[in-house]
């Protein structure tokens, strides 16, 4: 099967850093440059292994689906080969742009009767998980457009599962957020310290049963994750556990649907994006929305500009809300809506009239050659359904939580082999048909919106300036959740002038996404990793640029 220095961006208070002095934990690079290669994930050991297969001449797949796999061992609270991947593919060769829809599966025994009462077991424990659907994903891109074998791709994320990683200062805070429900499920022995507490940042985190099953893939293929001793052990695993996943649920295995990219307009630039199931449509939406508006309502930073992005995001997201489709029959579709540039001027309208007073991860990667890949991925939530069988190592998904339990004619209706609702926009931005810039960020309904701002910015702002601005979102509901020690007070009082709600979130929060991108810059490819998690850019021979 085909399969320089350390830098930081300038914070105004970096609190983090001051708590991380003197303890010996790296500090990712968050911006590299280079003519050979740029991957950008959200843990530097992620980044090491893609670029370690760009050196080994391998191409942007190749070393998309090895940071992938990395990332599972080492960000395990975001993803892993217990959930699913949705990626959109820019293949240089053919001059084409692929969204790969690697979903999971409801389990066939999914009925609603068995959910109807327990929305707890939707969100946590074995009953949680849905068909994992990531390997099957990463085989499928590997055969059709990568370079290198299947075991030379896993390798690295097998070398550091053997020899561990430090953990950070924000794994630690999480883990030690999720403590009790890792506790009280399966996954506690594997996850915490003696099975009680979380690791403290800077510790090693060795996992020997995830390197086994792992080195079981590479010797004997993806397959035997669903047809082989991989299989078996989850088949058991659940049985015991009263999960209703089993063997002849991975035995139809989830292979993933090839589907033709959302495309919208960034002035003078094409916008490839992730379909339905995932919300491209909605970070398209914004995009024209927030273009339509009159240009004193387009500066962001400003207290009208920040009513204005609110508004567009709210609208996008009741949009999408609103409009459910089918991802099988949405090509048929002749009414989209939510992509329509007439529909977003009105709304454009509507929102100027107003009186303006006053967990899941991401990668991208380019290559020389100019092959792109923007790559989302996750278990759902953070630590998904903190269950883990002890003889597998990693943790199974929560995407049962991710269906819709009420109406029947929902397209997202629980029913068996059904697929979940996803917020992912993996998206990729071509110029003159070039890949200019590959982007994505994970964060559930925040994700559209703050790959919006960060387009936003890169009108007028260096890649890592636009990535390292402070965020807005705003939920159906009007809440504005801010950054709001790092945007002025007249912002804030304007936002709750016009009725928001504002949630005022720290500086840097993990809440408001993590952007990875790595921007084409006439051929010099830089790569940014959001400050908000511990993301790093890297290339081949890359050297770090400094902030600007």
């Amino acid at each position: 099967m085909n399969r320089g220095p350390s830098a930081r961006p300038r914070r105004e208070v970096d609190t983090d850093l001051l708590e991380l002095t003197g303890t010996g934990i790296h500090v990712p690079q968050r911006i590299a440059a280079s003519s050979k290669g740029m991957v950008s994930t959200a843990h530097y050991s992620a980044t090491a292994a893609g670029v370690q297969m760009l050196e080994q001449g391998g191409n942007a797949v190749d070393a998309a689906v090895a940071a992938a796999l990395a990332l599972g061992v080492c960000e395990p609270a975001a993803s892993g080969v217990g959930g699913q991947t949705m990626m959109l593919i820019h293949h240089h060769v053919s001059g084409t742009t692929v969204a790969v829809d690697g979903s999971s599966r409801a389990p066939n025994r999914a009925v609603i009767d068995t959910f109807a009462n327990l929305p707890a077991d939707r969100r946590r424990g074995h009953l949680a998980t849905t068909v994992p659907s990531s390997l099957a994903t990463y085989a499928h891109v590997l055969e059709r457009y990568g370079r290198l074998g299947w075991a030379t791709v896993m390798e690295p994320a097998i070398a550091l599962a053997e020899v561990g990683y430090e953990v950070s200062l924000l794994q630690y805070r999480l883990t030690k957020r999720e403590r009790k429900h890792l506790q009280s499920r399966s996954a506690g022995p594997l996850f915490l310290q003696d099975g009680r507490r979380a690791r403290r940042a800077g510790t090693r985190f060795v996992q020997p049963v995830l390197a086994a099953t792992l080195r079981r893939l590479a010797d004997h293929g993806y397959e035997d994750f669903y047809l082989g001793e991989t299989a078996r052990l989850i088949h058991e695993d659940m049985e015991a556990n009263g999960g209703i996943l089993r063997a002849d649920d991975l035995a139809q295995i989830p292979h993933p649907v090839e589907r033709q990219p959302l495309a919208g307009r960034l002035g003078r630039d094409n916008v490839l994006t992730m379909p339905p199931p995932g919300a491209g449509r909605t970070l398209v939406e914004m995009l024209n929305i927030h273009q339509s508006l009159p240009r004193e309502l387009q500066d962001i930073d400003t207290p009208d500009g920040a009513v204005g992005l609110a508004r567009t995001i709210r609208q996008a997201l009741i949009d999408r809300r609103d409009r459910p489709f089918d991802p099988n029959l949405y090509s048929q579709v002749s009414d989209k809506q939510m992509l329509n540039r007439r529909y977003a001027r009105g709304v454009a309208d509507e929102i100027a009239a107003q009186p303006t007073r006053g967990e899941t991860t991401h990668l991208s990667v380019m290559d020389p050659d100019g092959n792109a890949v923007a790559l989302t991925q996750s278990i759902e939530n953070v630590y998904g359904s903190c269950a883990a069988s002890p003889e597998l190592g990693f943790l199974y998904n929560n995407y049962m939580s991710a269906f819709e339990y009420g109406d029947t004619s929902h397209p997202y209706y629980l029913r068996p082999n059904a697929v979940p609702w996803a917020s992912v926009a993996p998206t990729i931005i071509l110029r003159d048909g070039t890949p200019r810039l590959a982007i994505g960020s994970p964060g559930s309904e925040r994700i559209a919106s703050s790959i919006l701002q960060v387009l936003i910015r890169l009108r007028n702002s260096s890649p890592l300036a636009a990535v390292d601005a402070p965020r807005l979102h705003c939920s159906l509901h009007g809440v504005a959740s801010v950054e709001a020690s790092r945007v002025s007070t007249d912002v804030l009082d304007a936002l709750q002038r016009h009725g928001f709600e504002v949630d005022r979130r720290d500086s840097y929060s993990f809440y408001l996404g993590c952007v990875q991108l790595v921007m084409n810059d006439g051929g010099r490819l830089i790569g940014v990793a959001d400050p908000r998690r511990d993301g790093a850019a890297d290339g081949p021979d890359s050297a770090p640029r400094p902030a600007r």
